[in-house]
């Protein structure tokens, strides 16, 4: 149970949270300030927001409860699996997305294939955010449930309503600023948690020591590359396939809530700096959210859930007030993730559902109120899947799981669209729908197939080859449209307007 101070820290940095997040209530006046702040964030404020909102609560818990399981191997997630990627969408990306004027990537997808491809490519998203937002729900029930004793609905409850209520009134600018104090918070409390954790269990050599003593199956924990037969979910095959080739570029390039926050820069030079800030900073997250988990394996051995490495810790080895720290580093991590998720999936139906299909020329007010409105249901449906995450060995295999239904063929699509103009619109649209039915195919019929308990590294990596191979062929046959439509929508015209300049 926390003490005194710690309940001290925690609602204030709640409150503080709050009010920081309702100041910015004053500069939400139209639907471009509630889903793009006008444009006029710098980038440093984009970078610590990209950073946070990828590092939530599923990372804090999730991946200390693989480190847990499988050892360091799972740091391949941030270290390959985002610096690489995150600097290829800084350099050729982004620019594409933030001089079009864009609010979302299905809208490009519609721009260069047609509008069909953009509204499956938004219900997929829309769907995917609706379940990520449900895991991240249980992360934080978890984690209350350890330290503070909390049933599990009113834990979720209670964070739903916190986040809830500052996304809706102040959008994404809220959801920024209130994300740069949050990273700072959440790298205060995470590195005193690791930095005692070691003195607890008496430095590096002697947590390498303690957990290879512990039997054959621990002395893989410090090995960061895993064999291809490995029987954890990471092994190098699945790493270099389907995470460094596929999962990484499309979460980095072509997941809404990370370059939702990139179009929010006041001009393409904060735009890209903001993408290779955010890298520089994702150097120290495996560090942050993986070494706990691994020091448990010494220092709380036998536990029954992976997922409870990290609250374990946090009750057994800091003192009271960096508890409360620790615990509100925790709950910026988690708000971070949650309000990013809401605001981006506001911005997906608003965009790319409500206004195409729904109501088209109405007032931006009722925009701004439909987007608002949005954020309200989601946080219904994020409540109501909370306990799906339960049917998965851990969170982060979860959240992982579902996106390697649709990352392989949606990034696979974004990649011919931008690289090859030859691509036409039935390509991208046969490539979209048969590569998510490969994707679904497979996970269906899994044991079947694959040898692991969790092949969604190889899921990604097969349907984004059927994705490719699909919108080759398929193109190859079709009638593309024409340059005058493609400018500046695909990485030769660029080439050739910078040429005649």
């Amino acid at each position: 149970m926390l003490a005194g101070i710690d309940y001290f820290i925690v609602i204030a940095y709640i409150v503080g949270m709050l009010l920081l997040g309702l100041y910015f209530k004053k500069f939400v006046n139209t639907s471009d300030d509630y889903f793009l702040a006008g444009r006029s964030l710098p980038f440093w404020a984009i970078g610590m927001s990209i950073v946070v909102s990828d590092i939530g609560a599923i990372d804090f818990v999730g991946i200390s409860g693989q480190a847990y399981r499988y050892g360091i191997s799972v740091g391949n997630f941030d270290w390959i699996g985002s610096v690489p990627a995150m600097l290829l969408a800084a350099f050729i990306f982004i620019p594409y997305f933030w001089r079009g004027g864009m609010y979302t990537i299905p809208e490009y997808l519609g721009r260069r294939y047609n509008p069909t491809v953009r509204t499956i490519a938004s219900v997929t998203w829309i769907l995917f955010f609706a379940l990520d937002l449900g895991v991240l729900f249980w992360a934080s029930a978890v984690l209350l449930n350890v330290l503070m004793g909390w049933a599990i609905w009113t834990s979720i409850l209670a964070t739903a309503s916190v986040v809830g209520l500052y996304t809706y009134f102040g959008g994404i600018t809220a959801v920024i600023m209130t994300d740069v104090v949050q990273m700072i918070i959440m790298f205060v409390g995470g590195f005193a948690l690791i930095f005692l954790s070691l003195d607890a269990v008496g430095g590096w050599e002697n947590l390498v020591a303690k957990v290879t003593n512990m039997g054959p199956e621990y002395r893989s924990h410090f090995d960061i590359i895993q064999p291809s037969d490995s029987s954890s979910p990471f092994p190098w095959t699945g790493i270099l396939f389907g995470l460094t080739f596929v999962m990484s570029n499309a979460y980095m390039i072509g997941n809404q809530s990370i370059i939702q926050r990139t179009l929010t820069a006041k001009n393409e030079w904060h735009a890209k700096a903001s993408m290779i800030f955010a890298s520089a900073l994702k150097m120290f997250i495996p560090i942050l959210v993986l070494f706990p988990g691994l020091i448990a394996v010494a220092l709380i051995p036998n536990l029954e859930d992976g997922d409870q490495a990290l609250p374990a810790m946090i009750k057994e080895i800091l003192p009271p007030g960096l508890i409360g720290l620790m615990f509100a580093a925790f709950f910026a991590a988690l708000m971070s993730s949650v309000d990013s998720l809401l605001n981006s999936t506001a911005t997906l139906f608003t965009k790319d559902i409500y206004e195409p299909y729904i109501k088209s020329n109405a007032t931006d007010k009722h925009y701004l109120n439909v987007g608002r409105v949005t954020t309200l249901v989601l946080l219904v449906i994020g409540v109501a899947t909370s306990p799906i995450s339960a049917e998965y060995p851990g969170m982060y295999v979860a959240i992982q799981t579902f996106m390697s239904y649709f990352q392989g063929p949606l990034f696979a699509i974004l990649l011919l669209g931008i690289f090859w103009k030859r691509t036409t619109q039935w390509g991208g649209l046969s490539a979209l729908v048969i590569g998510i039915g490969s994707a679904i195919y497979m996970n269906v019929t899994k044991d079947q197939h694959f040898t692991i308990e969790d092949p969604f590294l190889y899921i990604s990596w097969w349907s984004f080859v059927v994705g490719f191979i699909v919108n080759v062929t398929v193109s190859l046959f079709t009638k593309p449209h024409s340059e005058e439509r493609l400018k500046g929508l695909v990485f030769s015209s660029k080439i050739m307007e910078s040429s005649k300049k």
